[in-house]
């Protein structure tokens, strides 16, 4: 359902990072890898793409990323907060012109009345400026949850691009 859709998008995205020869990183939760596998996917990822970390663990988000511990205690791992600390992390190395970091709840377990299955956090970042962030309700099941916020992710890097140009 949505590979035609996230193959164009990421050709799209590969074109804008070439053109202004940028280096994309991203910080995964909720989506365990699937963003980075679907861009990696692209023959010739290597000329824009960075990096792709998985921080499933809110542990792992304090040590790769630098998510301070009371971040986390006071809003949770699916928040915007925590979606925007994870992205300015990406920006440790000088690789990395673009970012983007997603967490939420896939599902089918751990939703709550506040925070329903479905709920992803995406934050986007160019290394010159500020996260940037948006909250997502996706409906479906696992796999079509993560697979709506890799597309989202895309579509977002690609608006700040434009934007940016």
């Amino acid at each position: 359902m949505y590979k035609t859709e996230l193959k164009e998008k990421i050709s799209v995205l590969a074109k804008l990072l070439q053109l202004n020869n940028l280096k994309l990183a991203t910080a995964e939760s909720c989506t365990g890898g699937l963003l980075s596998k679907l861009v990696t996917d692209l023959s010739g990822s290597s000329s824009w793409f960075s990096r792709g970390l998985v921080t499933y663990s809110n542990l792992s988000k304090q040590e790769i990323l630098g998510v301070n511990l009371e971040t986390l205690e006071k809003y949770g791992a699916v928040s915007q907060q925590t979606v925007e600390a994870m992205v300015d992390g990406l920006f440790a190395s000088d690789e990395v012109s673009i970012g983007v970091s997603i967490s939420g709840i896939a599902g089918p377990d751990g939703g709550t009345t506040e925070k329903p299955v479905g709920t992803v956090w995406i934050a986007w970042r160019l290394q010159s400026g500020a996260a940037t962030s948006q909250c997502f309700l996706f409906a479906g099941n696992r796999d079509q949850v993560r697979h709506q916020a890799a597309l989202e992710a895309i579509k977002g890097l690609i608006s700040l691009l434009k934007t940016d140009q």
